[in-house]
């Protein structure tokens, strides 16, 4: 299903219309809470200038540069027959993806081409964190004596004895077993736990690294999810001891869902 239009869309080409073209990307963006980018995919997209030919980008405006080959109205290849097969689509800013991904994917690469890395990168983290919170549940050791027994295979041989007199089939049946035991279960799940916080450590802190480096594209919400989800893994790599594990786990999934 695509993805709904953004009212601040709209918004945003309305403002810099009436300041007569002369409002700037940045300054609409910090009207309207959102990234500078995300105004210059908007302006570019929906052609806010209506026309090809602008003047060149000082750094600060949204100005967009004059795109290449023919310009509307000229007659440069009156008469001259085209090589190229009708309903080609070379002309496409995707249309690599288009021969190769079906329709669906296609929106999905659509979407993500005007997606903001800031965003891009939190839902890394998400995902990161969410896998991080489940396997707590999955790879729990209840105790040291708790053992899991898997059947690993099984197979069964046929063994035919003759005679002159008599004839037997006897069959034989082989179980193959692999047994779990706490102590290797709980050291398993520590390296690979280990493994995705560094994972996790290293996202945030690229987040953090872009919010400083570009603290106009971070919004304050940004910021502030950002705050609580440090707060939430510092619980996982120190649980309180009144609550234990389960509550830790237990609040940890009640913040993704209000995240998601």
């Amino acid at each position: 299903m695509p993805r709904q239009r953004s009212p601040n869309r709209d918004k945003a080409k309305q403002m810099y219309l009436e300041s007569g073209k002369t409002l700037l990307c940045k300054d609409i963006a910090k009207v309207l809470n959102v990234s500078e980018s995300q105004v210059r995919n908007w302006k570019a997209q929906d052609n806010w200038d209506n026309k090809n030919k602008v003047a060149q980008s000082n750094g600060n405006s949204c100005a967009t540069k004059r795109k290449k080959g023919g310009q509307p109205q000229n007659k440069n290849s009156k008469g001259h027959v085209s090589s190229v097969p009708k309903g080609n689509k070379n002309a496409e800013s995707h249309g690599f993806f288009s021969k190769i991904f079906p329709p669906e994917t296609m929106e999905v690469v659509q979407d993500i081409m005007i997606k903001n890395p800031l965003d891009m990168l939190w839902e890394n983290i998400i995902i990161q964190y969410t896998a991080i919170a489940r396997s707590q549940r999955i790879m729990d050791v209840k105790s040291k004596e708790e053992m899991i027994k898997e059947l690993k295979k099984s197979k069964v041989k046929t063994k035919d004895r003759s005679t002159q007199k008599t004839s037997t089939n006897e069959s034989e049946k082989e179980f193959e077993y692999e047994f779990q035991f706490a102590w290797d279960r709980q050291a398993t799940f520590l390296k690979a736990q280990s493994r995705a916080m560094a994972e996790l450590r290293s996202l945030i802190k690229q987040h953090d690294e872009m919010v400083h480096n570009n603290p106009d594209m971070a919004t304050e919400e940004q910021r502030l999810r950002m705050e609580k989800l440090r707060a939430e893994v510092e619980k996982v790599k120190n649980p309180d001891k009144d609550k234990g594990n389960d509550g830790v786990l237990k609040e940890m999934l009640e913040g993704l869902k209000n995240e998601l």
